[in-house]
């Protein structure tokens, strides 16, 4: 496992408070919230970055919109923007890939 915050929470080391999970992936609120609705849908296995994928990598990033879907439909947002930044010169700050999902409407149900 990822010796990254994300590695932490997803072992259990830290803890967190899931708004979702399942075999791939965890989803929870960012702690430093850039719009009224701001989740992070974070893939298990420990890829550090877009950079780092391996063939057959596509599939968990595909999962990762999937979910992020999932969550601004239970959610009801009208619109929403997904963000992955990649690598230091892309504003990634932890070595984890993660999807931002990003939404100036929040009708959030946690």
């Amino acid at each position: 496992m990822s010796d990254t915050i994300f590695g932490k929470i997803i072992s259990g080391e830290i803890p967190a408070d899931f708004l979702y999970e399942d075999e791939i992936a965890i989803a929870l609120k960012d702690i430093n919230p850039r719009a009224k609705t701001h989740l992070l849908i974070i893939p298990k296995k420990p890829i550090a970055s877009i950079i780092e994928l391996e063939e057959g990598d596509e599939k968990i990033v595909g999962h990762l919109v999937r979910v992020a879907k999932q969550l601004a439909e239970e959610r009801k947002l009208p619109g929403y923007k997904l963000q992955i930044n990649v690598g230091k010169e892309g504003g990634q700050e932890i070595f984890h890939l993660h999807l931002h999902l990003l939404s100036d409407y929040s009708n959030d149900i946690r």
